[in-house]
């Protein structure tokens, strides 16, 4: 009989423990492998050149050595964008180079670090001594600053010792972009508090770590942070809160995996863009920011498989794109509530909002029930996005006469330009949704259609192909750009992307789609 396959992230130890405990372990190693490649997805990308040889700008058909007469600014730049053993190997090069990788703000990406023979992402079998070993001697050699730090291939609990010594490094010597990834297990490994004194930070993101207590948390200090990511790492309530207080400055706050249930308070002068996702959300309020822009919540469920409590947005005179929210949730508008038929008012509307992305279970009648009134309190949506999603206890779709009774809806008669409905499978009441919306939207430019993967997804593609065109025969918008797509991705669609969701210069976050092909 073959010998089975080595776990991929459990050792030997972690996974005897799991059996004893009555869990499959070969099941728990392939949670903990799809944990690490959420994070590992989520992680910000470093300023690094992609490889190739410098041989052909560098010399000229002299052979001459074009490269070092550069000037030493541009030299440098060049040696910061080298994977740090290159980087430190130009040393030898010439006279030239002999002190420019000292003189260099340090990029240290401890995946160009792992042993010959060994591809990222690393496994249990990985040894993490001789990386953490090259890291350290990396740290002591070079004088600072360092300008970006990513180390995330070591599993922190045996080198505690190490850990130590390296933050207080990084406090000393200022670090500005520092990611800090423990590979798991266990789960709980405290941080060390010493991260939060170190004031030349402008990013950070923490991956599969335990936050050290209150105390250390209100002694943090971040006067440069401007963005900051929290991944599968353990809080209590009030944590996340306490860190956006202590970063005055701070625009962009990413969290994946807070599995504990989230209450998240935010009251922030700078904030511009929060994303949430794969969390436990017990209650999300957006009390004072006045910079926000986008507000996106995805992956959002309690323990048992119920929704999230509440989402309230209070002052966020800029907020732009919101999403995805679920017609499920309480959503609440100031002090208002928002419930079925509700009648929209001033104080319950969101004007900022241009762009819109609900998740909605078709098969779910209170679900479709307050699609009509979440639109009213978005009366300028420019955009809008709905992702369908599949329910274990339908409980019946409403027909078209419920979208006639409905009455006309402001915002999609004369105002959205772009329509995306994505999961589509051609269930009953995702066809009533887009003939209404077809017949009603007189302005529509682009219509999306997104069917589900049928491989996740068992549907009749060209039954669905004809109900979605059918739909669209009378139209209002006689110049909107019909779009058939179909999904290669997972059920539910894709985790969401921070480095999208945070892109500023992609005005819209929610749509995923330039090239399309029309239908």
């Amino acid at each position: 009989m073959a010998e089975r396959a080595p776990f991929n992230v459990l050792d030997p130890a972690a996974a005897g423990d799991a059996q004893r405990r009555g869990s499959d372990p070969r099941e728990l190693d392939r949670g903990m492998e799809q944990m690490l490649s959420y994070i590992y997805a989520s992680l910000p990308n470093y300023p690094l050149y992609p490889g190739q040889q410098f041989h052909a700008a560098g010399a000229g058909p002299d052979r001459a050595d074009r490269i070092s007469r550069l000037p030493r600014d541009l030299r440098r730049d060049i040696v910061s964008r080298l994977p740090v053993k290159d980087a430190a190997r130009t040393a030898v090069l010439s006279w030239r180079w002999r002190t420019l990788w000292l003189s260099t703000p340090l990029v240290l990406v401890d995946a160009h670090l792992l042993p010959k023979g060994h591809a990222f992402p690393p496994t249990y079998s990985t040894n993490s001594q001789p990386i953490t070993a090259a890291v350290s001697s990396i740290l002591d050699a070079h004088p600072g600053p360092f300008s970006c730090v990513h180390l995330i291939c070591s599993r922190m609990d045996s080198y505690r010792p190490q850990l130590a010594r390296w933050l207080q490094l990084f406090a000393a010597k200022g670090v500005h972009d520092l990611v800090l990834v423990n590979r798991p297990l266990p789960l709980d490994v405290p941080l060390p508090a010493t991260v939060f004194t170190i004031t030349t930070l402008t990013r950070l993101y923490l991956g599969l770590w335990k936050l050290p207590g209150t105390a250390a948390l209100r002694g943090a200090s971040f006067p440069h942070l401007r963005e900051l990511g929290l991944l599968f790492v353990q809080m209590e309530p009030g944590d996340v809160d306490y860190l956006v207080a202590r970063s005055p400055v701070l625009e962009i706050l990413n969290i994946l995996g807070c599995m504990k249930g989230l209450r998240l308070r935010l009251v922030s002068q700078s904030l511009r863009c929060v994303q949430i996702a794969a969390s436990v959300m017990e209650n999300i309020a957006v009390v004072k920011a006045p910079c926000l822009e986008r507000l996106i919540l995805h992956g959002s469920y309690k323990r048992g498989g119920g929704l999230c409590t509440r989402v309230r947005i209070g002052d966020a005179p800029k907020l732009h794109a919101f999403g995805y929210l679920k017609p499920a949730q309480v959503l609440e508008v100031r002090d208002t509530i928002i419930m079925p038929g509700i009648r929209a008012t001033t104080t319950s509307m969101l004007t900022s909002v241009k762009i819109l992305s609900l998740t909605v279970r078709f098969g779910v009648r209170n679900d479709v029930k307050m699609v009509p009134t979440l639109l009213r309190c978005f009366p300028k949506l420019d955009r809008l996005h709905i992702m369908s999603k599949r329910c274990d206890k339908p409980t019946g779709n409403l027909s078209a006469k419920f979208w006639e009774e409905s009455g006309p809806i402001e915002n999609v008669v004369s105002r959205i330009t772009v329509m995306s409905l994505r999961e589509y499978t051609g269930e009953p009441g995702e066809v009533g949704f887009l003939e209404f919306f077809f017949q009603s939207a007189r302005v529509l430019k682009t219509a999306i259609i997104v069917t589900a993967n049928p491989i996740h997804t068992p549907f009749l593609k060209d039954v669905a192909f004809n109900k979605a065109s059918k739909s669209s025969r009378n139209m209002a918008s006689k110049s909107c750009k019909k779009c058939f797509v179909g999904s290669t991705g997972p059920e539910g669609g894709e985790v969401l992307d921070f480095k999208t969701g945070a892109e500023f210069s992609i005005p819209d976050p929610f749509c995923v789609f330039e090239v399309l092909t029309r239908f």
